[in-house]
């Protein structure tokens, strides 16, 4: 099933806003994991902490699932395909991994850290606040560079089903006049 234009423009839209949402989001969660763990100040670490569980908490997920879902129905919706070119197939795996990450290793962190610090004690560890953020931000720096420059070429599939669509259509007849 194509998307016809209309369709596949507003799917276009919503997925790249998802998908700048995303590394925005992951751009702020990394400058407030940064202050949390180079500050010396209670309070700001307190702050800090706590505006990053709000992000996580409240945007996150739905920006990740809302990036997943519009791009597989653009990559199906599409001569793309979900299976067809590498660099599709690449991302949406990435976006995948991205987001099961999300959920169990980033928002985890980030509330055990808020734990800690609402306790009265220090930042337990700065890894909780600092690696997911950078390692989220370089997946979506390099799924936004696949996304532009598409490199890899076709899947064995996709040559397959190029290879089929050619053989069904037959050479245009020339007419003369």
């Amino acid at each position: 099933m194509k998307l016809r234009r209309p369709a596949r423009r507003a799917f276009l839209v919503v997925h790249v806003t998802a998908s700048a949402s995303w590394l925005g989001l992951t751009l702020g969660l990394l400058a407030l994991g940064t202050t949390a763990a180079t500050t010396g100040s209670a309070v700001t670490v307190a702050a800090s902490v706590r505006a990053m569980k709000l992000f996580a908490d409240w945007l996150l997920l739905p920006v990740a699932f809302l990036t997943l879902v519009s791009g597989v129905v653009l990559s199906l919706g599409t001569p793309w395909g979900l299976t067809r070119h590498r660099w599709v197939y690449v991302k949406f795996w990435m976006t995948l991994a991205t987001t099961t990450a999300t959920v169990f290793a980033l928002r985890p962190g980030v509330n055990s850290a808020v734990t800690a610090v609402a306790a009265g004690g220090p930042l337990p560890d700065a890894g909780d606040v600092l690696f997911g953020p950078i390692v989220s931000l370089s997946a979506y720096v390099f799924m936004t560079v696949i996304s532009i420059l598409k490199p890899w070429g076709l899947t064995r599939r996709g040559r397959r089903l190029r290879t089929a669509s050619t053989a069904r259509t037959p050479e245009p007849t020339r007419q003369t006049v």
